[in-house]
């Protein structure tokens, strides 16, 4: 089985926790078992991280090639914020190491602020307002992109 890292960036770990009316009832600990599962039927094992600290992320980004198939990134408010997070996945892409990046809520309906991501132009695709199902979408778009390349 081929491996995606799952990969949630500061504050997630709040989640069903903080402003549920935005980011969604479910707790990080459901969305990982609902993308696993779904990631399991594809073939593919699911490793997930989680951590509050940008620099964390950056290393989990830059020892991804060789290591697994790809990336479903949600870097939390980092992705308005971090050219660094931003340079690490675009590294990763370099490497063969496609990266998605998933936000459970409309980051294109919110505070202005949060309408530019760092993340977008290095990444395939950005999923965004679907709550937990972004994740999903994220993983089904991850792995078509993954087959399309590896049948190319």
């Amino acid at each position: 089985m081929k491996t995606i890292y799952l990969i949630n960036g500061p504050n997630l770990n709040l989640l069903g926790k903080r402003n549920p009316v935005v980011y969604g009832k479910e707790t990080l600990e459901i969305v990982v078992k609902l993308v696993t599962a779904e990631a399991r039927k594809l073939g593919y094992v699911i490793e997930a991280l989680q951590s509050n600290y940008e620099g964390q992320l950056i290393d989990w980004i830059q020892e991804t090639s060789g290591k697994v198939a790809g990336i479903i990134l949600n870097a939390g408010g980092l992705t308005h914020t971090s050219v660094s997070l931003r340079d690490a996945v675009d590294f990763a892409r370099e490497q063969g190491v496609p990266t998605i990046e998933v936000h459970l809520s409309d980051i294109h309906k919110r505070e202005t602020f949060r309408h530019i991501s760092f993340l977008t132009e290095v990444c395939i695709n950005q999923i965004s307002g679907l709550g937990y199902q972004s994740y999903i979408q994220g993983l089904f778009k991850l792995v078509k992109h993954l087959e399309v390349i590896n049948s190319g």
